[in-house]
């Protein structure tokens, strides 16, 4: 076999003869994570789009929490946009569309290592790296609590729209089960692994990750990583906590 992995391509000698001779084309290395054809180019624009969603979503149901009234005031105003139902098609397109591109990624990177290569080993050390290596590691079990949360959260809030002036009370009702309560919980740290990892991948499947400006990408998406975690796994506490507390009389 032939030991250089590099391809060749046969071009004719500028002197006289017929013989030809290889050169060997020196790639440019594909970056990890990088996508590779034309349906993977979706993964990270997919996987963005959700990270802005989640930002909007966790901003406004954080409102419920100081200002029951004004959220309700904001649910009823948005509930009544004309784009609405299309901006939910796309959001339930990304759903549908980034968990089957990041199988389709893994699946194509386990055939390009080969049965032999085994599993990937991280060189990074302690510390947020080694975070970062393990919610790489964990992707896949990350994204699917938050693919299984966010079915479950439609289901109970999306199926059978509360009407208006009832979106907390709806909200509440699915937090008194404790499944769905325990549910809740675990989507926080769910959201700050994948988010951990997904925030730097999708910059660099993008090509915006560069020398200049890795570290500071890298700080904002670690930071945003545990600001929404953080806010997703105590948010369903504190509201269920705040609906127990008895009413003070003016």
């Amino acid at each position: 076999m032939d030991p250089d992995p590099q391809p060749k391509a046969m071009v004719r000698p500028a002197s006289g003869g017929d013989r030809l001779a290889p050169v060997a084309l020196q790639l440019p290395p594909l970056s990890p994570g990088a996508a590779t054809g034309p349906a993977e180019a979706w993964l990270p624009w997919s996987g963005l789009s959700l990270a802005l969603f989640l930002m909007l979503h966790l901003a406004a149901v954080s409102l419920a929490l100081v200002d029951p009234a004004r959220f309700e005031r904001l649910a009823a105003a948005l509930h009544q946009q004309v784009w609405l139902p299309a901006a939910e098609l796309l959001l339930a397109a990304a759903l549908l569309l980034h968990p089957a591109l990041a199988l389709l990624r893994t699946l194509r990177n386990r055939r390009a290592r080969g049965p032999a290569a085994g599993p990937l080993r991280s060189r990074r050390a302690a510390g947020a790296e080694a975070v970062a290596a393990l919610a790489a590691r964990w992707a896949p079990w990350s994204g699917g609590v938050l693919l299984v949360f966010l079915v479950v959260h439609l289901l109970q809030l999306r199926l059978h729209r509360p009407a208006p002036g009832d979106e907390l009370a709806a909200l509440l009702a699915a937090l008194a089960s404790p499944v769905s309560l325990l549910l809740y919980g675990l989507a926080g740290p769910a959201v700050a692994l994948h988010l951990f990892h997904g925030h730097e991948s999708a910059h660099r499947s993008l090509g915006w990750l560069e020398p200049a400006n890795r570290e500071r990408i890298r700080r904002l998406g670690r930071g945003l990583a545990l600001a929404l975690g953080a806010g997703f796994s105590l948010l369903p506490v504190a509201l269920v906590l705040r609906a127990t507390q008895p009413a003070i009389a003016p």
